[in-house]
């Protein structure tokens, strides 16, 4: 199991502009998930044992963000030919199994994981209601067979921050995960 860590790019970065294919087909674009108080991107993918290991606590939550009036989306970015369950049919039946509130995005092009410069899944961006980053980083310090409790406390501190309009702490642990499987 490779370790990635995420990249770490400079708070304060505007949020890079989408407009990706849901698992239904539908087009979502950034400006479409963005809220007043903000929007959560994560790059996470089936496969990923570091993703998995988030999972339910992950999936609830974001649904609880959403109702709380945060845009969440998740993107898979990874090259679904040579990762057949990462492709957009699998991604159809995640989005489904985990009860996802939020949309889940295809990057075939894998664009926009560039234009964001994610390095790994899950890898976490999370943008104020002037589309400013103000966290990058991990949910939480678990990880697969660490003994760590899945708890998404880091991100969870950064979001409630958020929603309160309080500051947010700029001391952020980078996400580590599996590498975006780039395409050839």
């Amino acid at each position: 199991m490779a370790r990635t860590p995420s990249v770490m790019i400079e708070l304060g970065t505007k949020l890079p502009s989408f407009r990706l294919p849901d698992v239904d087909g539908r087009p979502v674009a950034s400006d479409d998930v963005a809220k007043s108080k903000g929007l959560l991107v994560m790059f996470i993918c089936n496969h990923c044992p570091f993703v998995k290991h988030l999972h339910p606590v992950l999936g609830e939550r974001a649904n609880a963000w959403v109702k709380a009036g945060l845009g969440v989306v998740a993107i898979s970015s990874n090259d679904a030919v040579a990762y057949p369950e990462d492709s957009p049919e699998k991604m159809k039946q995640e989005s489904r199994e985990r009860g996802f509130g939020f949309p889940y995005l295809f990057d075939e092009t894998q664009s926009v994981a560039k234009a964001f410069r994610a390095a790994c899944t899950p890898d976490f961006f999370l943008f104020d209601g002037s589309q400013r980053l103000v966290y990058r980083g991990q949910f939480d310090a678990s990880r697969p067979g660490n003994g760590k409790a899945v708890n998404g406390e880091d991100l969870e501190r950064a979001v409630q921050a958020l929603l309160a309009n309080k500051p947010i702490d700029s001391n952020q642990m980078p996400s580590i995960g599996c590498n975006i499987k780039w395409r050839a």
